[in-house]
């Protein structure tokens, strides 16, 4: 799927576990309740989607940007977003045990408790 422009694509509930969707557009597209483990995110554009109840459990999300996605109860457990773009991004109920968020950008995200507003300029943490 590397390089595949799938913007709004409909993949609700799809088994993608160790799938590999480098540099492609999953733009305003559902993967909600996907089995997205151990997965490859790699600069992908995923801007508005829906990972909603998504099991992302090791996944590589280097570099993906994940502008305004809604992330809702998502597992991220030691997942890679080191330098990802999750500006606006609803991080509610997600779980994010041993991810990795060096050099993320989460400013203006919904933090996991579903009520503190990350700072502009946080970068790794929500400030």
């Amino acid at each position: 799927m590397d390089g595949l422009d799938l913007r709004e694509v409909n993949l609700a509930g799809a088994r993608l576990r160790d799938g590999s969707f480098f540099r492609t557009d999953l733009s305003g597209g559902d993967l909600s309740e996907t089995q997205s483990s151990r997965a490859k995110f790699v600069n992908a554009r995923l801007l508005d989607v829906d990972l909603n109840g998504a099991k992302l459990y090791e996944a590589d999300l280097t570099k993906a940007d994940l502008t305004g996605a809604s992330l809702i109860g998502v597992d991220l457990r030691r997942a890679r977003l080191f330098r990802a773009n999750l500006r606006n991004a609803n991080l509610t109920d997600a779980r994010l045990k041993g991810a990795d968020l060096v050099r993320a950008d989460l400013s203006g995200a919904i933090w996991t408790d579903g009520e503190r507003v990350c700072a502009e300029g946080s970068i790794g943490s929500c400030n």
